[in-house]
């Protein structure tokens, strides 16, 4: 009978099988440096067109590509069911936009060192115009935790740059890039020009936690779906909202403010900060937390319906639970 190997012996197939992973794992590590190189490749390209060129070129791009894949149709039917007064043809013109901005804000990452150039004593001079910037320096000097709620529209990433010009204490949470290449370099980019960075992941709740023990402020994107958020309302139909902007508005009582970017005509911006909400409480004087998510989630809306053609209509906003699963609505 043939022994089975003991110790530290294995079967020549375990040994190739072995050596193939680490093979692999090492091809693995060298196409991801590769796309790393192609990724900084096309970001000193777009440097070298500057801002303009750079997002003319990203729009017809986007405006190009983006009628043929799969999310195109997406954001066809959300649009048709967020305003069923709107012709066919202004449907199509709120996507092209939608395709324009996204194309736009994909070669700004290449500028986001420069591109924020708000100068307060010359506020019309650059191409940033900043409303509510007293609403910035209430919450940098109150020595209260704040958070900052806000959604995808026009160029997103500008607040998290603005914030900390101003010198507010500021970690602005994201989700990274599924393409890891993109990540990286992205990730480069957003250290360089901001403050505090959390990654949307497992375990972040505790460091987002953290952030406001210290007396600072949160800023979140709250427009995705979130599977194990609460129901809200948005643009007439029910979705999924993360509610964790809630829970700690409800457990530390702080001010929760929200800010927008809109794309202004000849390659300018417009960034608003709100006053602070005033967020629905419970009989005992706490803020609800689904009520808080709604009066957030209603604000966005607002922002939406003013500026369609600058939010994110790709992404399947609309999908809540049923009692076998998700349905999308």
């Amino acid at each position: 009978m043939r022994r089975a190997p003991v110790g530290g012996r294995r079967h020549k197939g375990e040994g190739v099988f072995h050596q193939q992973s680490k093979v692999m794992r090492f091809g693995a590590r060298v196409a991801e440096a590769a796309m790393i190189g192609v990724v900084r490749t096309v970001f000193a390209l777009a440097r070298a067109l500057g801002p303009e060129r750079s997002a003319a070129v990203g729009a017809a791009i986007a405006r190009a590509v983006g009628p043929l894949l799969p999310q195109h149709r997406t954001a066809l039917a959300n649009v048709r069911a967020a305003f069923p007064h709107k012709s066919e043809a202004e449907v199509r013109a709120i996507v092209t936009g939608a395709w324009d901005n996204l194309g736009r804000i994909g070669a700004e990452y290449a500028h986001l060192g420069v591109l924020f150039d708000y100068d307060e004593s010359n506020p019309n001079a650059g191409r940033i115009e900043v409303e509510g910037v007293e609403h910035f320096l209430a919450l940098r000097d109150d020595s209260r935790p704040g958070i900052i709620f806000s959604a995808h529209l026009a160029n997103w990433e500008l607040p998290a740059i603005c914030a900390a010009r101003y010198g507010l204490e500021a970690t602005a949470v994201f989700r990274p890039p599924n393409d890891q290449a993109v990540a990286h370099v992205v990730h480069e980019v957003r250290s360089q020009t901001m403050g505090g960075l959390e990654a949307a992941r497992q375990g972040a709740a505790f460091a987002m936690q953290g952030v406001l023990e210290r007396g600072g402020h949160l800023g979140m994107l709250i427009d995705q779906h979130f599977t194990r958020g609460v129901v809200v309302d948005f643009l007439g139909r029910p979705a999924m909202a993360n509610s964790i902007l809630g829970k700690f508005a409800r457990q530390y009582d702080c001010p929760v403010h929200g800010v927008r970017v809109i794309r202004l005509p000849k390659n300018r911006f417009r960034l608003e900060l709100t006053p602070p909400l005033a967020l629905p409480r419970d009989p005992d004087g706490q803020i609800n937390v689904q009520g808080a998510m709604q009066a957030m989630t209603d604000v966005v809306a607002g922002w939406v319906r003013e500026y369609p053609a600058q939010w994110l209509w790709m992404h399947r906003r609309w999908r809540v639970p049923t009692q076998g699963g998700i349905k999308a609505t």
